[in-house]
């Protein structure tokens, strides 16, 4: 029997190597077709693969993966801007970074950090 979530994914070969990826490189501007190449596989093996060990898609994951870190930025950083947290989670656009964060945490990131 497969493991599944996330702590069973790190010991598939091709997905923890990606979950490494989205891990120590959040800014990265990552695809499905950028996360699939980087373990040599087809972009389709790659998202069915992904998705049956994780129980979510890459980009999805990611996202969730990008608003935690920058909860906890928020969190322990209060004197940091916004659009410093936003660079170092990925986004290029404060505006875009803060309608994925209300929708991921409830709240925008300014009321997130109150």
């Amino acid at each position: 029997m497969e493991r599944c979530g996330w702590l069973g994914a790190l010991h598939d070969p091709l997905i923890g190597k990606v979950l490494s990826l989205i891990h120590s490189q959040p800014q990265q501007p990552w695809t499905v077709a950028a996360l699939a190449r980087s373990v040599a596989c087809s972009r389709s093996a790659f998202a069915a693969r992904f998705s049956a060990l994780t129980g979510e898609g890459p980009i999805v994951y990611l996202t969730r993966w990008r608003m935690q870190l920058a909860a906890r930025l928020l969190a322990e950083h209060p004197h940091a801007r916004v659009n410093e947290v936003v660079e170092q989670v990925g986004y290029h656009s404060e505006a875009a970074f803060s309608k994925a964060f209300k929708r991921a945490m409830g709240v925008a990131p300014r009321k997130y950090r109150q």
